[in-house]
């Protein structure tokens, strides 16, 4: 029986290119010191997290195993959220100029899962239950603030709320307007076209408007930073190979796609370790 190809990228090429993207941006994060790595490995690596969340989306979406989904991203943001942690605060790990790796998405992608059940409660008309999930990762938010402000309890807090139980004001990487980007790619991710006019005019406004009216009144700012500077907006092109996803998985490679990421970040920190003592950048 012949198969038909349908035309456009699939879930495993999407995560392909955007794990490429990350590489880029990556290298340049960890190897900025040297002066060597050119700015647009970043800039073309302001794609990959936008990808890796619509991929994210559709992964939940379409999984026949949600709690086995969820652990598992939960299990290696927990992990990498403690080693973060000991660098932060204890001062372990961190390279001899004082740098430490900030890569937390898994911890996003914790909280996500959490709303995205609860807006598929809410639509099935378990009001209770969607609400619990809706709101739950919002006010614990602001639970840690609150508990992190009373003696002895900061330190606590943050541990708890940047491993086993993510808070968003805990996390470094991503955060907030992440999440929000998140919660709408899955609201409308049955209506494609409005769900990346959503998403792009959500990013092109706190990305682009939000940052430059910030920035503007700076002395020494000029409009053409916005491009050089301030490209984090340069993620709103990752429309383009959402817009060709044809709604297949493709070939799958599920476990490479989880463990690289936090494979991939250590061995570049230990790589970028070795190059700080060898140039004396320390």
């Amino acid at each position: 029986m012949l198969t038909t190809k349908k035309p456009g990228l699939d879930g495993t090429v999407l995560k392909t290119i955007a794990l490429a993207l990350m590489v880029l941006d990556h290298i340049h994060y960890f190897f900025q010191f040297t002066g060597l790595i050119p700015e647009w490995f970043s800039m073309l690596g302001r794609l990959s997290a936008p990808l890796f969340l619509f991929c994210a989306v559709e992964g939940f979406a379409h999984t026949h195993d949600r709690k086995r989904y969820f652990f598992r991203i939960w299990a290696i943001g927990a992990g990498m959220g403690l080693l973060t942690f000991l660098m932060l605060y204890v001062g372990l790990f961190r390279r001899p100029d004082g740098f430490y790796p900030l890569n937390g998405i898994f911890l996003n992608f914790v909280i996500l899962c959490i709303l995205w059940q609860g807006i598929d409660w809410l639509r099935q008309g378990r009001i209770a239950r969607g609400l619990l999930a809706v709101l739950g990762p919002v006010v614990w938010g602001f639970a840690v603030v609150l508990l992190a402000a009373q003696p002895g309890m900061a330190t606590t807090m943050v541990l708890l709320g940047s491993t086993v139980l993510p808070a968003w004001v805990c996390i470094t990487d991503g955060g907030p307007l992440y999440l929000i980007g998140g919660v709408i790619l899955y609201l409308f991710r049955d209506k494609r076209p409005l769900q990346l006019a959503a998403w792009a005019v959500w990013t092109i406004g706190m990305d682009f408007f939000a940052v430059w009216l910030a920035v503007r009144g700076q002395d020494g700012f000029a409009f053409s930073q916005m491009f050089t500077t301030y490209y984090e907006w340069y993620g709103v092109a990752a429309v383009i190979p959402m817009a060709l996803y044809n709604g297949r998985r493709g070939a799958g490679h599920k476990a490479l796609f989880y463990w690289f990421y936090p494979a991939h970040v250590y061995l570049l920190y230990a790589a970028s370790w070795a190059v700080c003592v060898w140039t004396g950048a320390a």
